[in-house]
């Protein structure tokens, strides 16, 4: 039997995978610093019950009997595990290597690219695809509220079939080495690369397909991928389009839209899901999947985790929790939010210091451009969890450009627990609360202890 350590188990990307070896019949154990810290223990003790062993981050777990280990890229060189193995000449791969190598391996690999939307459309395919018997294994980075009873952490659907599904990210580089049966891009806008090596990545990812390609046509840049396979359109705007959708409107509790002649709805708000749809009913019938059949298969999809996730309502003021953290997620989250009544009032939590140098600004300028006048944006210091950085850059830096840009009702506080003692000050009857940020697993915490103590 193989035996694997996962370092850095406890991320939604790495659990994913750790499961879907342990699925497989590898001997899985791992690591992680958040535990270390007394974070994130609901995802340790879902791993301990599925059989996978946790030693503390201090090297103790790296032994000679491993075959290699994984290595989340948000972990450094410097770590003792990653030093012992080194010194013991365990090879170590990182996520994307181990994932890209798990893909590739399977006959159909359906991988979704693009610089929003990734995480949801990918979870609809697999969605659909699980659905219509097709027996997908689906790796995902978010976790799938249509199945917390079925998997140990519900970041991934596992069959044993011929078809995987995957979200192929841009951000490190990692889209490279994937080799899709289906390439799909949902959109390209400015996130952790430039737009020159954006297009040269996502070109690259185009032309690896080997039997088709699924593009969003609302975006220019999706536009001028060239193609040399068979490629399918998908917009809400442009009815040339192969896969389009008209007649969007805003419902309590999703949106309904009209495709082909007959009316769907999504327990999902806002134009970008119907999209993110859209796109995945194309990749569905590239496996064979009737249209209708894939559409009406989503109208029972719930989502996936911290994608407006609504956490409950309290005194008539409804807690959301939501990823967006780059300038096209928080666009389109604020303005899906934005077709419902009720204040906004924002909590951001920004990750990276190296991000928001780049982007910082343009983020702000979104949450001007798209928040009502009387809506609140609060912002906490960027969230770091360790490691070497210029920390040069700070959230009262990028709330001081709100000013500049005419927003006065923005606060920059010292942590969460500032940021806590400010929504509750605030918060009046009919407003909704807006966790907002990624990578920090305990932002749903704080909706929940809101719930409490509102």
């Amino acid at each position: 039997m193989v035996k694997v350590s996962f370092c850095g188990i406890s991320g939604s990307g790495m659990s994913s995978l750790a499961q879907v070896l342990k699925l497989s019949g590898y001997d899985v154990q791992g690591s992680d610093r958040n535990f270390d810290l007394g974070r994130d223990l609901d995802i340790k003790q879902a791993m301990e019950k599925m059989g996978i062993v946790i030693f503390p981050q201090d090297g103790s777990g790296i032994s000679d009997d491993l075959d290699w280990i994984c290595a989340s890229t948000a972990v450094e060189d410097t770590i003792p595990d990653i030093e012992t193995a080194k010194q013991k000449n365990i090879p170590i791969k990182t996520r994307p290597q181990l994932l890209s190598e798990i893909f590739n391996n399977y006959r159909y690999g359906i991988a979704v690219g693009g610089t929003s939307g990734k995480t949801t459309t990918t979870a609809m395919i697999g969605f659909v695809l699980d659905k219509a018997a097709k027996k997908p294994c689906m790796i995902n980075g978010g976790l799938l509220r249509d199945y917390e009873d079925k998997f140990t952490i519900s970041n991934m659907i596992y069959n044993k079939g011929d078809i995987c599904v995957v979200e192929a990210d841009e951000s490190n580089g990692s889209i490279d080495l994937y080799n899709p049966y289906i390439a799909l891009v949902t959109n390209i806008s400015e996130d952790h690369k430039t737009l020159e090596e954006l297009m040269t990545m996502f070109q690259n990812f185009a032309n690896r397909a080997s039997r088709s390609i699924i593009i969003n046509d609302d975006y220019e840049l999706c536009r001028h991928l060239a193609h040399n396979k068979p490629c399918l359109t998908f917009s809400t705007k442009n009815n040339d389009a192969d896969f389009y959708a008209t007649n969007i409107k805003p419902l309590p509790n999703g949106t309904q839209y009209d495709f082909n002649g007959t009316t769907y709805t999504l327990n999902l708000i806002g134009e970008f899901n119907v999209a993110n749809a859209l796109a995945a009913i194309a990749a569905c019938s590239e496996m064979g999947i009737d249209t209708h059949t894939a559409a009406t298969i989503l109208q029972d999809f719930h989502g996936t985790k911290r994608r407006l996730e609504i956490i409950g309502r309290t005194k008539d003021i409804t807690i959301i929790d939501d990823f967006a953290h780059n300038p096209d997620k928080v666009k389109s989250s604020v303005r899906a939010l934005r077709q419902y009544d009720g204040r906004l009032i924002i909590m951001f939590q920004p990750h990276g210091f190296g991000p928001m140098r780049a982007l910082g600004k343009e983020i702000m300028a979104e949450f001007v451009n798209s928040m009502n006048n009387d809506d609140i944006l609060i912002m906490p210091e960027i969230f770091f969890v360790g490691g070497t950085v210029t920390k040069d850059i700070s959230s009262e830096d990028l709330i001081n450009h709100v000013h500049k840009l005419g927003k006065h009702n923005a606060y920059f506080v010292a942590d969460k627990a500032a940021a806590t003692a400010k929504i509750k000050e605030l918060a009046r009857p009919g407003d909704r609360i807006v966790i907002m940020g990624a990578r920090d697993n305990s932002l749903t915490d704080l909706c929940k202890k809101l719930m409490e103590e509102l």
